[in-house]
């Protein structure tokens, strides 16, 4: 699919790229030149590519013609074709300095992703049997992304110039480490990756620290990034936001407003259930999405710890440690 929705403004297309994922398409963003840019592309899947091919045909274009390739994040169904459409059009590849290694040594860093995950889910109370089924998912799946040279490292607060536009670059950590969004302050435009969705709620994935290259033990507090990444989106002047799935959407701060008041009230929700005596995460996980809880352990994982984070950020739990797995109890303010 690719069109150009009612307020979306000329010289930009969105490129609607299948990928077998539960997320469903992803958004791919043209964007008339000079360069001539495509933000984001698609999963490492033939499939994939044909469709943007055909995309690109119907917007008068072809993937030889493209000059830069923004990547907002290193997620593999929005950094999978990078690399392969990079080879055949030349066009520089920009991301995120502060991250290139994760795509520039994509494979290591996602072997690496793994293995954390997987010590990660151990700690936090998921059965060594899950963990190991988890495990060999993970390895097939794989190869949807795909490692890219990063050409032009990109800092906050930097100024991509396309055409008549300024985009200017700004790092948003929660969704993804690596998240970065595109201000257009003339156009009152935002392209977000994935760090704001219309339709669905982004998941603050529990991941490495940005600052632990050779997989430490150090993990991110993403939940707690996202909130103050969304509290400064909320600032931004912005009439359209361009988000890396589903349509195109406005008023972006009262959608803002509904994602923290949720978070507030999952926090509650998971507070209330710890006054019946300490629990890890993955037990919390498994009393409220029940057999999800095992098909999507690492998910759901990752919603639990975020929310914990945030009441041990308030001082209203603690972590303990029984038998080598993490525990959370209830301690009431200043407790």
């Amino acid at each position: 699919m690719s069109d150009r929705p009612a307020g979306l403004p000329a010289g930009i297309r969105r490129l609607t790229v299948p990928t077998p994922f539960a997320v469903g398409p992803v958004n791919a963003y043209l964007i008339d030149g000079p360069p001539l840019t495509l933000v984001d592309g698609g999963p490492n899947l033939a499939s994939s590519l044909t469709e943007l091919e055909r995309l690109l045909r119907d917007a008068g274009r072809r993937v030889e013609e493209l000059e830069l390739l923004v990547v907002t994040h290193h997620h593999m169904d929005h950094v999978g074709l990078t690399g392969a459409i990079a080879e055949r059009s030349g066009a520089e590849v920009a991301f995120l300095g502060a991250a290139r290694r994760l795509v520039e040594d994509y494979a290591a860093e996602a072997e690496r992703d793994d293995a954390f995950a997987a010590a990660l889910m151990r700690r936090h109370g998921v059965e060594a049997s899950v963990v190991k089924a988890l495990e060999a998912t993970a390895a097939r799946m794989r190869w949807f992304g795909a490692p890219a040279a990063v050409d032009r490292p990109l800092a906050d607060g930097a100024t991509l110039e396309i055409g008549e536009r300024r985009l200017r670059v700004l790092h948003r950590p929660g969704h993804s480490v690596a998240d970065v969004v595109l201000h257009d302050a003339d156009a009152k435009l935002l392209i977000a990756g994935d760090h704001l969705l219309g339709r669905i709620s982004s998941n603050a994935l529990v991941a490495r620290a940005l600052d632990q290259p050779a997989g430490g033990p150090e993990r991110a507090r993403p939940l707690l990034d996202y909130r103050r990444s969304l509290r400064a989106t909320r600032e931004l002047d912005v009439d359209l936001v361009l988000g890396g799935h589903g349509p195109a959407f406005g008023d972006h701060r009262a959608l803002i407003d509904r994602r923290l008041a949720d978070q507030e009230r999952r926090a509650t929700r998971i507070l209330a259930m710890l006054r019946d005596g300490p629990a890890s995460a993955h037990a919390i996980a498994a009393s409220i999405w029940g057999e999800v809880a095992i098909t999507q352990a690492y998910l759901t994982l990752s919603e639990v710890l975020g929310h914990l984070d945030l009441l041990e950020d308030e001082g209203l739990v603690r972590e303990t440690a029984r038998d080598g797995v993490v525990l959370f109890e209830h301690v009431g303010r200043g407790g």
